[in-house]
């Protein structure tokens, strides 16, 4: 099993969505990155677990914990010219954009938030792909260690 930190913007998609949506499941599009889209199509599995991450709000943080429930397919998002995730160079015979599957296994008692995060970048969580400087990826890879880490300070 992998870990993972998935961002998202709760104006647009949060963890409240995610809890409201029929089985707490919903598919992940909308990534635009082809870093962040690589590490979705080529390593995210199911039964991978990930953390729902609030960013571009008043307390960025982790939110909540999903378990991915399908591994990558195209991500339709991209050919619905009436989507705001719409991309017209995207083809179907050659998808360029994939999403997941996301169940939310809870919501988290509170937020963890990012300035929490930092205050244990020196020791625990050193080397968090989400503390470097200059990383702005929606998806990024959370090692093991971190992964436990971060639940203990629920």
């Amino acid at each position: 099993m992998r870990y993972w930190l998935l961002k998202t913007e709760p104006e647009s998609f949060g963890v409240e969505d995610l809890a409201r949506a029929p089985r707490h499941t919903s598919a992940w599009d909308g990534v635009r990155n082809y870093q962040a889209r690589n590490m979705i199509r080529d390593d995210m599995q199911r039964g991978d677990k990930a953390f729902l991450y609030h960013s571009s709000c008043d307390v960025p943080g982790i939110a909540g914990v999903m378990r991915i429930t399908k591994a990558a397919y195209p991500d339709t998002t991209a050919f619905d010219r009436r989507h705001p995730h719409y991309d017209e160079d995207s083809v179907r015979a050659q998808p360029r954009w994939f999403m997941v599957d996301v169940r939310l296994e809870r919501k988290l008692a509170r937020v963890i938030s990012l300035d929490e995060l930092r205050a244990h970048g020196a020791q625990e969580l050193s080397g968090l792909v989400l503390l470097r400087p200059g990383n702005r990826l929606s998806v990024m890879p959370v090692d093991a260690a971190h992964w436990h880490f971060i639940c203990t300070l629920e």
